[in-house]
């Protein structure tokens, strides 16, 4: 199962995605590692900046890497305001999974979120056989749950308390989206 990243650079209307640069690093490290911005849906743990530059340079390597995978940016001024990421969740089950952050705070609630994933899913659906990608999320992470509805992503199912974070068990939401699900649900091009 392949969907490697390389120097690959997917372009949306107003989102670039783009491979992390090393000057891309301190900021994206500085997001990965802020509570506010990880924390409230997510278990939180710091990473050293060290080990954090190794998952990145590691990642294309490492299917089940949770490295981000591209920084994304904005198309006018290439300003970098968060990054996605894809894995193998599972080491029989023939999915992989996304995931994302708007690290900048004045890049939120604007849809580039849903722009970036949007371009990731129809990567790896376009540059692997994957019949299905899939995402999870906190039940109470409604921005998240909107981002994954807006797409096409249906809501699979719950794993019951399966993530804890702040002192309490979560449950996660299941969703996934399948490749004819995906192409039916594209304007022709």
């Amino acid at each position: 199962m392949s969907a490697g990243t390389g120097s690959t650079v997917l372009e949306g209307p107003r989102v670039l995605l783009r491979p992390p640069r090393p000057d891309d690093t301190k900021q994206t490290f500085a997001w990965y590692n802020d509570p506010e911005i990880v924390a409230p849906y997510d278990r939180f743990s710091v990473d050293s900046f060290e080990e954090f530059e190794r998952s990145i340079r590691d990642a294309p390597d490492d299917p089940t890497s949770l490295a981000p995978r591209f920084v994304v940016c904005l198309r006018e001024g290439d300003t970098p305001i968060g990054f996605v990421g894809h894995y193998v969740p599972h080491p029989v089950l023939e999915t992989i999974d996304v995931w994302y952050v708007i690290g900048a705070p004045s890049a939120r609630q604007k849809g580039y979120a849903t722009e970036s994933v949007g371009l990731l899913v129809a990567h790896l659906f376009d540059t692997s056989p994957l019949p299905r990608v899939g995402a999870t999320c906190d039940v109470e992470n409604q921005p998240s749950v909107r981002l994954l509805e807006r797409l096409g992503f249906r809501r699979e199912g719950v794993l019951r308390s399966a993530l804890f974070h702040h002192a309490r068990w979560h449950d996660i939401a299941v969703y996934g989206i399948i490749r004819s699900e995906w192409a039916a649900s594209r304007p022709p091009t």
